[in-house]
């Protein structure tokens, strides 16, 4: 289950952006190199007029890092590939899975093993309605 919001354009926020990579490794002077800005929405959002964000309900796809409450940014501007991740609409219902295209026919893949696959019929009202782009959540 999603719930769906459209992004606001009217204001930019505009914050600083270490010049270089941030290390995960051994630690670097990052102060010394925080020079340029950066807007998330020009960032992020790629095609304004196909961007959407929804809040997950559920944890279907926990085991690819996707947990209840994260915020998604749902580009449908983007083509669905065999192995993406997408917002579906089936029967009624939006859903977030992994397209798996196999020989008998198109599948939505869960990540989480407590969820089954749900094969893709011609009785099913389907749609790919459109493709995860980022995955934003706390880190704890």
């Amino acid at each position: 289950m999603l719930d769906f919001y459209t992004p606001d354009f009217t204001t930019q926020l505009e914050l600083p952006l270490a010049a270089g990579a941030i290390s995960a490794g051994f630690p670097s002077p990052a102060e010394e190199y925080i020079e340029l800005a950066i807007d998330l929405n020009k960032e992020l959002i790629k095609h304004p007029a196909a961007t959407f964000y929804a809040r997950v309900k559920g944890s279907s796809m926990i085991d690819a890092g996707i947990a209840d409450g994260d915020l998604l940014i749902i580009d449908k501007a983007l083509e669905p590939k065999d192995g993406d991740i997408a917002v579906c609409f089936i029967d009624g219902e939006f859903t977030l899975k992994r397209l798996a295209l196999k020989e008998d026919g198109l599948y939505l893949m869960p990540a989480n093993a407590e969820f089954k696959p749900i094969r893709i019929t011609e009785e099913n009202d389907f749609l790919v309605w459109g493709m995860l782009a980022y995955i934003v959540h706390k880190p704890r």
